[in-house]
């Protein structure tokens, strides 16, 4: 994978594109943060949890996660005094999806579990042992030929009040398959950004349909439009899964994929 003109252009002022020699992807970096920790890609196993983290018994504990093999590199960024850990991760998380990327979970503060398991258990860098209110974390999936690449974000802020930004990147050795967001990863990612894109999802897809079809119940008050292709086809299955047809609208974005946006 390689920089573009397009990243550069997204990523703008506030942030610049990490070294080529230490990730094969453009990743965000924040303006005027500082490295303090950085590993150059590796083979090895890697778990990425997709719900909060606790310790039952001395073991972790985790609802579901992606395990697989392939290279990973990270850089970790303490922010300078000026900027929050929040506004880091939001501009980190946005630039990311900017690029086609989407959400396989998403959780802030205490939703994420314990801060000092994500540091210690999850990635090992005891830098990011914060508070569990000032956490938050986010696992992307690339989408078209770079769908076997993930990125996660963490950032916290420790009592002293530094704050952290923790980007990695996940090359897996093998196809990872079909990985579907969880339903509270997808109502937060319309709540939070008013839209969802699929540019990978043309034609409705059973195991697609459940999920979004579960997010929307999340909150029965949501209404959206679809667009794209195959929008009436998604309409009509997701009014079969069970959600409201006063809920749905065919809308006419141009788009590749599935488009989704809530009628505000």
């Amino acid at each position: 994978m390689s920089a573009t003109v397009s990243v550069r252009s997204a990523l703008g002022l506030c942030f610049a594109l990490s070294s080529p020699w230490l990730m094969a992807a453009s990743l965000p970096v924040p303006q005027d943060a500082t490295v303090v920790d950085q590993r150059p890609a590796v083979e090895q196993e890697r778990v990425y949890p997709m719900g909060p983290l606790r310790k039952i018994s001395g073991r972790l504990r985790v609802d579901d996660k992606v395990e697989a093999r392939g290279q990973v590199s990270s850089l970790t960024y303490e922010l300078p005094v000026e900027r929050s850990a929040r506004e880091a991760f939001t501009q980190a998380r946005e630039a990311l999806q900017g690029e086609g990327g989407y959400p396989l979970f998403w959780c802030q503060g205490r939703d994420c579990g314990e801060a000092s398991l994500w540091a210690n258990d999850v990635f090992a860098n005891a830098r990011l042992n914060g508070g569990d209110e000032q956490q938050a974390f986010i696992l992307l999936r690339r989408s078209a030929e770079e769908a076997d690449t993930l990125v996660a974000l963490y950032s916290v802020t420790r009592g002293n009040r530094r704050a952290y930004l923790h980007v990695e990147e996940f090359v897996a050795a093998a196809p990872l398959g079909e990985l579907l967001p969880t339903a509270a990863t997808v109502l937060r990612e319309m709540r939070d950004t008013g839209k969802l894109d699929y540019p990978d999802l043309a034609e409705p897809q059973p195991a697609w349909v459940t999920l979004l079809g579960r997010s929307l119940n999340l909150d029965s008050t949501l209404r959206a439009t679809l667009s794209g292709a195959e929008a009436e086809a998604w309409r009509k299955q997701l009014i079969k899964a069970g959600v409201r047809s006063a809920r749905l609208e065919v809308g006419d974005v141009a788009t590749e994929g599935l488009h989704l946006e809530l009628i505000r």
